[in-house]
């Protein structure tokens, strides 16, 4: 702007130089060449005006554009939060990210206690298998003494486990006869005991 400004003062110089020109022709006494510079003179007050316009019009152009920039500036300035909003802002994030941290390491809590949970549950359904497969042993094996008291009249007495022991039984499971063995017997004699009691 301070070089528009100093071509703005030349053109002014110029206009003056021209009319001074001007006027020292119109005082000489050689006609055509009066007329020749003052033909030049008015050739060059003409140029100089239409640049003089010229620069004018680009003044304005900039003045406007600068003061557009200003109002754009003030906008700016209108919209930009204080600190203390900004401030505000900044605590109310770092709050929200701490309740997000929190809920975070409950969610792992909750699903590490889910995966416990499941653990468990496998463990109570794998402890449940076991027991129904033992009930299925166990009514197979009551099936098979059952078999074995209505086949062999003898009934064996599990609850004492230092003697082999047991009572002859009829058909109807009624108890006749109680015997009991040492354990240090061999299989073969307790077997032959039993045939004869039987």
């Amino acid at each position: 702007m301070a070089a528009e400004a100093g071509r703005r003062v030349d053109v002014a110089n110029l206009l003056s130089l021209g009319d001074d020109l001007v006027g020292v022709l119109r005082e000489s006494k050689d006609g055509a060449a009066l007329a020749q510079a003052s033909a030049g003179g008015r050739m060059l007050q003409s140029a100089c005006r239409s640049e003089s316009g010229d620069l004018e019009v680009q003044l304005k152009e900039y003045q406007e554009k600068i003061k557009s920039c200003k109002e754009k500036i003030e906008k700016a300035k209108s919209e930009t939060i204080s600190d203390d909003k900004l401030n505000t802002l900044q605590k109310e994030m770092e709050e929200k990210l701490q309740e997000e941290q929190v809920l975070r390491q409950d969610l792992r809590e909750v699903r590490d206690e889910l995966d416990n949970l499941d653990r468990e549950r496998a463990s109570i359904e794998q402890r449940k298998d076991a027991v129904k497969k033992k009930e299925k042993d166990m009514m197979k094996a009551q099936n098979m003494l059952s078999m074995c008291v209505s086949v062999t009249n003898i009934m064996p007495n599990f609850e004492d486990q230092d003697k082999i022991s047991g009572y002859i039984v009829d058909k109807n499971m009624k108890k006749l006869e109680r015997f009991e063995f040492d354990k240090k017997m061999s299989p073969v004699d307790i077997c032959n005991k039993l045939w004869e009691k039987v």
